[in-house]
């Protein structure tokens, strides 16, 4: 088959391509790993100020009791749920378990129900 003018697409347009379930689950592991490297930075700067002496412990816990920290927190506590549900997802994928289609929507709508759960858990018992 030779691909001409007529067969051809003509443009991508990324707003009327509905993912499946699995396809949005990788996306969103990718952006949760993307958000746990990110914060390794400022993880490292808030533990290295509260050890260097008294007063850099106090600006460290004076920085983890604002309102931005605890929306950061949010966010990585469901990056680091999403992403170890989703990286045992794709092992067993890999073993070939859960490999076919019905059950790969299952395991992915199982991401992201663990991952919400497990995020609101962990709030709980953070704050």
């Amino acid at each position: 088959m030779t691909l001409n003018a007529s067969n051809r697409p003509r443009f991508l347009d990324l707003r009327k391509i509905h993912l499946p379930l699995p396809g949005v689950v990788s996306i969103l592991h990718r952006i949760s790993g993307l958000i746990l490297v990110l914060s390794l930075p400022y993880a490292l700067y808030l533990l290295d100020l509260s050890l260097r002496n008294e007063a850099g412990f106090i600006d460290a816990a004076a920085q983890l009791n604002g309102f931005l920290f605890r929306l950061a927190t949010l966010v990585f506590l469901w990056s680091i749920s999403h992403h170890l549900f989703a990286g045992i997802r794709y092992l067993l994928l890999d073993m070939d378990i859960w490999i076919n289609r019905t059950a790969a929507r299952k395991s992915s709508l199982a991401v992201f129900i663990a991952s919400i759960l497990l995020t609101v858990i962990l709030l709980g018992v953070i704050w």
